[in-house]
């Protein structure tokens, strides 16, 4: 059955979006109810990067083929990547309006997320500013390569070097070191894996609308020349 994954996806969704609403956590001082965004907030950031890595990958197969496809796929990779990062975004703000007091504090974590979503809000623009396919394509998959390899090193390595307010950071302890328990593990591990496949299946929905548009263009430029030989 070729479509087994769509399935899985469905059913660790549900799995993880009614454990993570009613399921039980563990009380903490300051988190409280609000550990339970652990299963949304940073799964999708997993998601995220996963999206963003692979569209990289497909970003250095374009180089080497030319295949308009691979620059295609790159391209809906990241914007999978991007809606992911947006939704990080507004779940971790809403989640520090609860932990830390206000939404968006002055925090380097947060900072070098949002100077990141900038850098591919940057690349979509970059990819509608050309015409052909081709400049468009490789001008693009270097940008995107670039992009990711300053974006790991902004939102992973430079707020371990600093003070910062999420765990894991700054000298904070991560979750997994004092509340992260084995219930919720039964939780967090499928969410990171449910959210990396709905991403997946988003993404080719999306390849595969662009194909079928793609073909009815093509359609459309025949059919002139077609009246033309009748």
């Amino acid at each position: 059955m070729k479509n087994w994954w769509k399935i899985l996806t469905v059913i660790v969704m549900f799995y993880v979006i009614f454990q993570g609403l009613l399921g039980t956590v563990p009380r903490q001082p300051i988190l409280n109810e609000s550990i339970r965004n652990l299963y949304f907030h940073v799964t999708m950031w997993f998601a995220m990067i996963s999206m963003l890595l692979l569209s990289v990958i497909y970003s250095v197969r374009y180089l080497r083929s030319n295949a308009i496809q691979d620059d295609e796929r790159s391209a809906e990779f990241a914007k999978t990547g991007i809606l992911f990062g947006v939704l990080g975004c507004v779940t971790g703000s809403l989640w520090a309006n609860f932990t830390w007091g206000e939404p968006w504090p002055n925090d380097p974590k947060l900072n070098s997320a949002a100077v990141g979503m900038l850098i591919y809000f940057a690349y979509l623009l970059l990819r509608n500013s050309f015409e052909d396919e081709q400049r468009r394509g490789r001008i693009s998959a270097v940008y995107n390569i670039f992009a990711f390899a300053v974006f790991v090193p902004l939102i992973f390595v430079l707020p371990r070097l600093t003070d910062s307010l999420h765990p894991g950071n700054g000298g904070n302890p991560a979750f997994s070191s004092y509340d992260l328990d084995n219930q919720m593990r039964l939780v967090f591990y499928p969410a990171s894996i449910g959210w990396i496949l709905l991403g997946l299946w988003i993404t080719q929905l999306r390849y595969r609308l662009k194909a079928v548009h793609r073909k009815q263009l093509e359609n459309l430029a025949e059919r002139p020349l077609e009246r033309i030989n009748s």
